[in-house]
């Protein structure tokens, strides 16, 4: 991870980008426990919203999507901030074949979250 100063730190967090929904829009639980109103923190949940991840303590640009062929999955370059750090990494989302879900993978590491109802 790279460290960069605050200001150009906030700078990049402030940036104007085109934002897009994607087909995995929606909040999701990190667990079965989790609270679906609660997003962005342990316990809570975790959402796709007009092309960001908003994850716990952190946020991902989901940006330069390419479509894997033969496969309901979309691989995305995550332009993420938190913690006063700025980094990339590449990561695949897609539907979750037996729910309403998604799959993430990230290099190492695979994560199902099921769908939170809408708070209708």
């Amino acid at each position: 991870m790279i460290k960069l100063p605050p200001k150009l730190t906030l700078a990049l967090i402030l940036a104007p980008a085109i934002a897009a929904a994607t087909p995995y829009d929606g909040t999701f639980r990190q667990n079965a426990n989790a609270e679906c109103a609660l997003v962005g923190v342990d316990g809570g949940a975790l959402r796709i919203e007009d092309g960001i991840f908003y994850g716990v303590d952190l946020e991902c640009r989901m940006t330069r999507p390419v479509n894997v062929v033969d496969m309901d999955a979309t691989l995305y370059t995550m332009a993420c901030s938190g913690n006063d750090e700025v980094w990339t990494e590449r990561a695949m989302v897609m539907n979750d074949a037996e729910s309403d879900g998604i799959i993430m993978l990230w290099d190492g590491y695979a994560f199902a979250y099921s769908r939170c109802p809408d708070p209708e």
